[in-house]
């Protein structure tokens, strides 16, 4: 006698349920027509364990989402043709609330023209009264170049509550930069 057809839950393996909400650090995410997008992005918010999941409407503006933020992180692209222009990489907001940030800071520039390149890794402390920030060190940094990058300059400063990295680059050359930031917060 076959047994083709028969279900039996009472003997052999129980199907599976499905879930029908992922409860996250901050919000929940629903699954639409049984698709949940899980999605990771680098955002700048401050986060003491670095890392974030958030899910549903209201944090990620789609119920059926997901997003897995690596926090504390700054990045920034930007090209330079001459030796005398500063180009912004970035510009970061301190903040109202007072204390002290530690940048970390890992710089790196292609140069086009001559097919050569160059690294920078430096730490950077700034104080904010969470209404004007104070440079505490302009750099503490490791550098590698290659030829002409010997006159490019990477530079930490404050604009009233922002800390800026400008990157200044060297005449007649096209240079292509790229930084990613990571911080600690205390305030």
């Amino acid at each position: 006698m076959s047994q083709s057809g028969i279900i039996n839950t009472s003997s052999g393996p129980v199907p599976p349920s499905v879930a029908t909400s992922y409860v996250t650090d901050n919000g929940t995410a629903v699954p639409s027509a049984n698709v949940l997008e899980v999605v990771a992005i680098d955002v700048t918010d401050n986060n003491a364990n670095g890392i974030l999941v958030e899910g549903g409407l209201v944090e990620t503006g789609a119920s059926n989402r997901v997003q897995v933020q690596l926090s504390n992180r700054i990045t920034g692209t930007a090209t330079t043709t001459d030796g005398v222009t500063p180009v912004t990489l970035y510009t970061f907001p301190l903040g109202a609330t007072p204390g002290t940030y530690l940048f970390t800071q890992s710089v790196v520039g292609f140069n086009s023209t001559d097919q050569i390149g160059a690294v920078y890794s430096g730490f950077r402390g700034v104080r904010t009264t969470g209404a004007a920030g104070v440079l505490i060190n302009t750099n503490i940094a490791l550098v590698g170049e290659e030829g002409s990058f010997t006159v490019a300059e990477v530079a930490n400063s404050i604009s009233g509550n922002d800390a800026v990295l400008t990157v200044t680059g060297v005449a007649g050359k096209t240079i292509d930069w790229n930084v990613v930031t990571t911080y600690v917060f205390v305030g």
